[in-house]
């Protein structure tokens, strides 16, 4: 698995055909292509981030992950 700090993983937005990736508690998961993430955007949350915080607060929480492929760790 591939190891992510905060500047790596800021590649990964999504945009101008870039992977989007996000972390969420020192994981790294794969959201290309997923609907809900179109342009790298989610309800206001960006790709290439710690969303750690932002998914304790989504109603949903961390329910999706088990959606997602994990493709990496993170280490802020």
């Amino acid at each position: 698995m591939e190891k992510f700090t905060k500047e790596s993983l800021a590649k990964y937005d999504g945009k101008n055909g870039n992977p989007a990736y996000v972390a969420i508690d020192g994981d790294v998961y794969d959201v290309t292509g997923n609907a809900h993430w179109t342009d790298g955007e989610h309800h206001g949350n960006l790709a290439g981030q710690d969303l750690t915080v932002a998914i304790g607060q989504s109603p949903h929480g961390k329910s999706v992950l088990g959606n997602l492929k994990k493709v990496g760790t993170y280490e802020a």
